[in-house]
């Protein structure tokens, strides 16, 4: 891809931070299976039995400059050709404006996954399963409180090491969500020996296509894929064929009368290495680029500061060049903001913003505290540096361990009883207007349907 090409694509970063919208992100994103299976097997021995056909390969071994070539070559799990798989195809190519903006989300992570998957022999449709998911949307939330591109829901999230606390979610964060997705692929894939078994599984839990198989054992029928649809509920039903559409569309685009937007088959990003605390904003600085677009890269970053010596970030290459060099040369403080832990219901937001020099709406933003209401007891929360804090970095044990519980400040609802009519309108929209703010900071979207998938 030229530089006008890749130039155009990451302007699209901007609808990384709107609603996944369309079928996809309507219908299709939900919570990965919580794993409830004894079965228990390692990515090791998951990848010992992947079909000899897909032996892990060398980047260099793809020379084609368009990464859809180099998805389609990869091709491995057998085609399904059904009614269902007719509707879906039929619904995506009818919609080239929402493949645009999905290809547009995708451009900036797809070469990472088709690169996570060659080395791990795996087939690259699976690289295509975001589509489905998440519409590659990291803010998408399902009302599952599923998250990310791989939409993982908290508990398995965790069962494969996503660290979800008040700083970062993982799951969101791409690197470590694809490694910890395609491990749970390969896991069910050791599990059922079959890629549309193992994909229903995803979708709807092991211990659920589990019991399927036996209970078609014990009637005598068979175990495959499209014998065990029946007894699967709806969405299930439709995840496969869903992918299915999409990889009939990415394989032949022309006979659907889809044009696929180039995506450039070499690296989007580079992980940067940090070795203190540094603000999300002034990180954007150094690499020059909008908060947005950093975002876009970084979406497991839930705070304006990003904590822990270990932590890496997500930049273009060239951006990645100007963050080192515009680094070496800052000279000021790199984070200018610390924890603070309420130690007593009587300490306001308001009192502590006093005695820190700055206001209590600076407070309430960066820790998304809606109005008219106050922090409990052993809340920790961040605060703007001091002089006498100035030099420190939070201690990992608060990043790890921070959490924070809010309770109505009734003191302000009585006060609410005195004001006029107008105040009370006033102060109403302020509210509301501060919620909503709340919440895109928190990168809620519209939730997407779980349907039946909080069984796992």
């Amino acid at each position: 891809m030229n530089e006008t090409t890749r130039s155009t694509y990451a302007l699209t970063v901007a609808l990384l931070l709107g609603p996944a919208l369309g079928h996809a992100a309507d219908s299709a994103p939900s919570p990965i299976a919580q794993s409830g299976s004894t079965t228990t097997s390692t990515a090791a021995l998951a990848k010992s039995i992947l079909p000899q056909a897909l032996t892990p390969a060398k980047a260099d071994d793809y020379k084609d400059p368009d990464l859809w070539a180099r998805i389609r070559s990869g091709y491995a799990i057998p085609d399904i050709d059904n009614a269902l798989v007719a509707k879906h195809v039929q619904w995506y190519a009818s919609r080239p404006d929402y493949l645009a903006r999905t290809s547009g989300r995708a451009s900036l992570y797809l070469y990472h996954v088709v690169q996570e998957l060659e080395k791990r022999g795996m087939p690259t449709e699976l690289a295509l399963l975001p589509v489905i998911e998440s519409a590659f949307n990291p803010q998408a939330l399902s009302n599952a409180d599923a998250a990310g591109i791989w939409q993982f829901v908290p508990g398995t999230g965790r069962d494969f090491n996503l660290q979800q606390n008040m700083f970062k979610d993982e799951r969101r964060g791409v690197l470590a969500s694809t490694d910890a997705a395609l491990t749970y692929l390969q896991r069910l894939y050791t599990m059922f020996g079959d890629w549309q078994l193992a994909l229903a599984a995803y979708n709807w839990g092991e211990g659920n296509v589990q019991r399927a198989i036996q209970k078609n054992r014990a009637l005598g029928k068979p175990t495959d894929y499209e014998s065990l649809c029946e007894l699967m509920p709806a969405e299930t039903r439709n995840y496969v064929p869903k992918l299915q559409a999409v990889k009939n569309i990415i394989a032949n685009p022309a006979q659907y009368g889809v044009a696929l937007p180039t995506i450039d088959n070499s690296p989007y990003f580079v992980a940067v290495d940090k070795t203190s605390d540094i603000d999300l904003a002034v990180a954007a600085q150094l690499a020059e680029m909008s908060v947005d677009e950093f975002k876009a890269l970084n979406p497991q970053f839930k705070k304006p500061v990003i904590t822990g010596e270990s932590t890496k970030i997500l930049l273009p290459k060239e951006n990645a060049e100007k963050f080192n060099l515009n680094l070496a040369q800052w000279g000021r403080a790199l984070s200018s903001w610390t924890t603070h832990k309420i130690t007593s219901a009587r300490e306001s937001i308001a009192s502590l913003a006093a005695k820190l020099g700055t206001t209590p709406e600076v407070i309430r933003q960066a820790n998304n505290i809606p109005p008219q209401m106050r922090l409990k007891a052993g809340s920790t929360i961040l605060v703007p540096k001091t002089t006498a804090t100035a030099g420190n970095d939070i201690a990992e044990s608060i990043v790890e361990n921070a959490s924070m519980a809010l309770e109505a400040d009734r003191g302000d609802a009585r006060r609410a009883h005195k004001l006029s009519g107008a105040q009370r309108i006033k102060a109403s929209a302020a509210h509301a207007v501060a919620e909503l703010k709340s919440r895109v900071s928190r990168g809620n979207k519209p939730a997407v349907s779980a349907h039946g998938r909080k069984r796992r």
